[in-house]
């Protein structure tokens, strides 16, 4: 391992490859603790402080903004902006004939979809800027428990100041968007996961130090024994596919012989990633979300839908929130998987190009046999998802560590996937000039 390390400080273009990332991490993270314009800073410590972490309904956007969006940064929005964005110019590509054509056209449609995709982030971003700068107006961003320095977050509210805060926020999401876009094209590694890598590892360390403070010892290493056998457990799945073997049949051209050759499709277990896990917390969120904003006057009851949404739909303890919760979960695993991966596209182009599956006919055949296998590696798949989910649900019955415990859900997923495919791209880079790799 020390050797690979010495290989990489030793190889010049990678060395300025890994540089320049760190560089641009380094940078991320300073925008993160640098208040918005208007913005009383010692207010939001205070805040901050008296909630002990507590993210209430905007636990996701904060854990992909690295604790930014409570602190009110230049950078509160983080990668979350481009992130639905690309989720929805995705799934538009099933509704949109358009956007599914532009994606088969090869490099220069995909460039236009990226094009896209950068001005609806920029959209979402002012509209979410708009949300949480009207959230911390009302007193309402740290929840109803919160103190009366919670309601006095921003010192103007003038329209001009929040049309700055919002111009601010908006211009740091773009900010955001184009670091990512250099890392994938002078650093090492794809940008924006690098980028949401960073903003969840940055709050591992507060989160085991709570863990030690609030708990006891004892129960801090039991949340590291817990942390290291989900993070081998998920390793393993996420490294884990089905390989469908192919053979291509020879052909003749001028004198030439081509294909023969025997190949596999790997079909992952995960093929989701975690994806179907956002999108049901994004769902649970909107419930919780409209309730929050249709609370009644102070000495008036809340009406009876308000109050079983408060009751049941944001106590991530309770059983009906974790049964809604997976089943969200395993319904959009299904959805995701079969927007994504087409097999009667895949069937077309192993038929075009002279492959088979070995005892299975090509065409209609090799499509169906391919949904079948699709089908039923993504059950195993989907409930995996829905146990990683709800991990620190448990975590917070069990063990009452919600707020702390880190390894589940959406951040271990993300933080396992990226560093899997950035250790990949060093191993690659590593073999084309050394002939050995960092991995063995």
């Amino acid at each position: 391992m020390f050797n690979a390390v010495v290989r990489i400080l030793r190889t010049p273009d990678l060395r300025k490859k890994i540089g320049f990332t760190i560089a641009v991490i380094a940078l991320f993270r300073l925008g993160s603790f640098i208040p918005a314009p208007f913005v009383d800073f010692s207010n939001v410590q205070a805040c901050l402080s008296a909630n002990q972490g507590t993210t209430g309904l905007y636990e996701l956007v904060n854990l992909f903004s690295g604790g930014a969006l409570l602190k009110l940064s230049v950078f509160a929005l983080g990668i979350m902006p481009y992130i639905t964005a690309s989720i929805i110019v995705q799934l538009l590509r099933v509704v949109i004939p358009h956007f599914d054509a532009l994606y088969k056209e090869g490099q220069s449609g995909q460039s236009k979809l990226t094009q896209y995709t950068r001005y609806l982030t920029i959209a979402l971003g002012v509209l979410q800027s708009t949300t949480l700068i009207t959230v911390a107006r009302s007193g309402a961003l740290f929840g109803s428990n919160s103190t009366s320095q919670c309601s006095q977050l921003i010192t103007d509210d003038s329209w001009y100041a929040v049309l700055l805060m919002v111009v601010t926020m908006t211009a740091g999401t773009g900010l955001i968007m184009w670091l990512g876009e250099l890392v994938t094209e002078k650093g090492i590694g794809n940008g924006m996961s690098l980028l949401i890598f960073t903003s969840i590892a940055a709050q591992f360390p507060s989160s085991l130090w709570g863990v030690e403070q609030t708990q006891s010892f004892e129960v801090f290493l039991i949340v590291i024994v817990i942390g290291l056998f989900i993070v081998a457990a998920v390793v393993f799945v996420e490294q884990s596919q089905r390989r469908i073997p192919v053979q291509y049949a020879k052909r003749m051209v001028g004198r030439r012989t081509y294909g023969g050759n025997n190949t596999y499709i790997p079909i992952k277990v995960n093929m989701a990633g975690v994806i179907p896990v956002i999108f049901a917390s994004s769902l649970l969120y909107l419930p919780a979300l409209i309730a929050q904003f249709n609370q009644p006057a102070p000495g008036k009851e809340p009406a009876p839908w308000v109050s079983w949404v408060t009751d049941y739909l944001t106590k991530g303890d309770h059983p009906l929130y974790m049964a809604i919760y997976a089943l969200l979960i395993i319904g959009f695993t299904y959805f995701y998987v079969a927007i994504t991966f087409n097999p009667e596209e895949v069937a077309d182009n192993m038929k075009k190009y002279g492959g088979f599956i070995p005892g299975i006919r090509a065409g209609r055949p090799t499509a169906e046999y391919l949904d079948f296998v699709l089908t039923r590696i993504t059950l195993p798949g989907s409930l995996y998802l829905a146990i990683v989910a709800l991990i620190p649900l448990v975590a917070f019955s069990m063990l009452g560590t919600s707020q702390n415990f880190m390894f589940g859900g959406t951040s271990i997923l993300i933080i396992v996937g990226v560093g899997l495919e950035t250790v990949k791209q060093i191993d690659s880079q590593l073999q084309q000039r050394h002939y050995e790799g960092l991995l063995r």
